[in-house]
C-alpha cells in the first residue's frame, strides 16, 4: 500500500511502471473489446473519402465536453458560430473551449514532427488552453477539494521533484512496449493527473494526452475520438478509480473504467460517423435531384464539415463569386437544406439535420 496521507504533498507517488498485476483475465478480456472497437472505428475513418472532413467537428465536441467537466459550460451554438463568425464572442467559456480545440491541434502537429510526448509539450499545450506563459508549477500549498471544500487530494510538491516524476512518464509513454498500448494510456493518465504539473488545466491537457497517445501509438490514423463524454456520464466512477490506485494501489477498477471508456466511446463514435455519412449522401442525392445546377461534391462537404457555413467557405474552394455562392445558399435554404442565422453583420447558414446527429 502507498504511504498516502490526503492532507501532504504525494512526494512518494511511486515511479511508473506500477508494481501491480495488469494483466488479469478482466483487464485482458476488455483490452480485446476496446481494440476491437478502435480498429473498426479505425477501419470506417480509413475508407472515407475525406477522412479530416469531419475532424473539426469532432475536435470542437471534445474541446466542449472536456471543458464541461472542468465546469466551463458553452452550447453548441455558441460554439460553432464563434469559430465561424468574424464576430468576436463575449463568452469566456466559448473561447476557453476554442484554446481547446487549438490545443489538440497544437499536440497533433508537434507528434508529427517528433513523435514522443515531452514535458515541454504539456507546457505548450496548458499554455495554449490557459493563453499564458504558465510552467511546472512552483508554488506550494497546492490541494485539490471535493465540493464540499474538504482536502481529498494534495499533489507532489516542489518543482524538481514534479519534472522528476514528469520525466519518469515521459519514460514510460516512450518505453514499456511489453504492456499493451490501452493499459499503458490508462496508467499515463492516471500519472499525469496524480503528478498533477500545473496550477490549472491539468484535467483538459491530461485529456487531450489521451488523444495523442492513441496518435503515437498508431491504434487511430485520425484521434476522432471524444473522449470526455464519458467521463461526464460517468464522472464520479473516474474519480473513485483515481483514489481506489492513490490510496490502495489498486489498478484494476481504473484501468478497466478507462478500458470501458474506449470500447463505448469508439463504437458510438463509428454510429455517429455512420448516421453523419448516410446524412451526407442521402442529402447530397437531394440536392442534385432538387437543385442540379447548385450540386456538387464539393459543396456538400462543405455543408458537412461543420454545422454552420457561410458565403466565405464556398468562395475559399472555387464554387464561384459572392453572388453566385449567395444564390446557392438562398436556394439551399428555400429547399429545407439549410436555415440561415444572423451573427453580428454575418450570416450563416446551419446545417440543422448535422446538428441533431451532434447534440444526440
Amino acid at each position: 500500500m502507498n504511504s498516502f496521507d490526503k492532507s501532504k504533498p504525494f512526494n512518494n507517488l511511486p515511479l511508473l511502471p506500477p508494481k501491480a498485476d495488469l494483466e488479469t483475465k478482466e483487464i485482458l478480456r476488455k483490452t480485446i473489446k476496446a481494440s476491437r472497437a478502435l480498429a473498426q472505428l479505425n477501419g470506417a475513418i480509413r475508407n472515407l473519402p475525406n477522412p479530416s472532413l469531419f475532424l473539426d467537428t469532432i475536435h470542437l465536441q471534445e474541446a466542449k465536453a472536456s471543458s464541461e467537466i472542468e465546469n466551463i459550460i458553452t452550447t453548441n451554438d455558441d460554439l460553432y458560430r464563434a469559430v465561424l463568425a468574424d464576430k468576436k464572442f463575449d463568452n469566456p467559456a466559448t473561447k476557453e473551449v476554442i484554446n481547446h480545440r487549438e490545443a489538440i491541434w497544437l499536440g497533433f502537429r508537434s507528434l508529427e514532427k517528433k513523435p514522443f510526448i515531452t514535458t515541454n509539450l504539456c507546457i505548450e499545450i496548458v499554455q495554449c488552453i490557459k493563453k499564458n506563459t504558465a510552467g511546472i508549477r512552483t508554488t506550494p500549498g497546492t490541494t485539490l477539494l471535493n465540493t464540499k471544500g474538504e482536502i481529498i487530494y494534495t499533489p507532489p510538491s516542489g518543482e524538481d521533484v514534479i519534472r522528476e516524476k514528469m520525466a519518469n512518464l515521459e519514460t514510460f509513454i516512450k518505453n514499456n512496449d511489453t504492456i499493451d498500448p490501452l493499459i499503458k494510456m490508462a496508467i499515463s493518465h492516471y500519472q499525469f493527473e496524480a503528478i498533477h504539473p500545473f496550477s490549472d488545466g491539468n484535467g483538459r491537457a491530461g485529456r487531450i494526452l489521451l488523444l495523442l497517445q492513441l496518435k503515437l501509438e498508431q491504434l487511430l490514423d485520425i484521434p476522432a475520438l471524444f473522449l470526455s463524454e464519458y467521463i461526464i456520464k460517468h464522472k464520479n466512477q473516474y474519480y473513485k478509480g483515481l483514489r481506489a490506485v492513490t490510496e490502495k494501489n489498486d489498478w484494476s477498477v481504473f484501468v478497466i473504467y478507462m478500458l470501458d471508456m474506449v470500447e463505448k466511446t469508439a463504437i458510438k463514435g463509428l454510429d455517429r460517423l455512420e448516421s453523419i455519412i448516410r446524412l451526407m449522401e442521402v442529402t447530397g442525392a437531394e440536392i442534385k435531384e432538387k437543385l442540379p445546377k447548385v450540386y456538387s461534391k464539393d459543396l456538400v462537404e462543405v455543408i458537412f464539415k461543420l454545422p454552420y457555413t457561410k458565403r466565405k467557405n464556398l468562395i475559399d474552394i472555387g464554387l464561384g463569386t459572392p453572388k453566385t455562392v449567395g444564390n446557392y445558399l438562398i436556394e439551399l435554404e428555400e429547399k429545407g437544406f439549410l436555415k440561415s442565422v444572423k451573427v453580428g453583420k454575418e450570416k450563416l447558414y446551419l446545417n440543422h439535420k448535422l446538428m441533431n446527429i451532434l447534440e444526440t
